[in-house]
């Protein structure tokens, strides 16, 4: 790290800590040359891909277009805002989580519309309406039909869950009364 006082290439480090949040490292450093004590902070620099719209066109990926298309959406809506704030994390993590140097503009609206369809049913059609560009009541109902079934499937999974998580409570206590039983046999 070179000194920012006299720019000598020599510096060394006499205490580092983890800041409050755990984000970043904070340094104290002091040059070997002037002698003077400087602060450093090291952060992890994560690269979000590149967006690739429908035209072919390349932008950055911006974290306010999805807000404002996920606001448009839930507009007169009653959401909390903290829930839209928790999706848009979860958009934007899993955008980043994949590792891609390039993401479609497709892929961004298939998480946002997943998004949607936890926070509020009508949210998630009205984007759809926008986003898969329907012309006709047809494409319409064809949506909420997909809806209903995607409903109905994560429902049936969270009921299977619960069946299960019942077996397994019910195999815990029936091991545990007779391990009980075989406890007072031995006395």
């Amino acid at each position: 790290m070179k000194c920012p006082f006299c720019n000598h290439e020599d510096t060394q480090v006499l205490d580092s800590r983890v800041l409050e949040d755990g984000d970043a490292i904070r340094r104290r450093r002091r040059c070997l040359s002037c002698d003077r004590r400087f602060t450093t902070y090291e952060r992890a620099e994560l690269m979000m891909p590149t967006v690739v719209k429908r035209d072919g066109s390349r932008m950055s990926f911006d974290p306010s277009r999805v807000r404002a298309s996920m606001e448009l959406a839930l507009r007169k809506l009653t959401v909390p805002s903290q829930e839209v704030d928790a999706a848009i994390e979860r958009i934007r993590e899993s955008i980043l989580l994949t590792g891609e140097r390039e993401i479609n503009t497709e892929e961004i609206g298939d998480r946002v519309l997943e998004e949607l369809l936890k926070l509020d049913q009508v949210a998630y059609i009205r984007f759809a309406s926008v986003y898969k560009s329907f012309n006709d009541i047809d494409e319409f109902v064809q949506a909420i039909h997909e809806m209903q079934r995607v409903i109905e499937a994560n429902n049936g999974r969270a009921a299977k869950s619960s069946i299960e998580k019942k077996a397994v409570k019910k195999a815990a206590k029936k091991t545990t009364a007779t391990t009980a039983e075989k406890n007072q046999r031995k006395k």
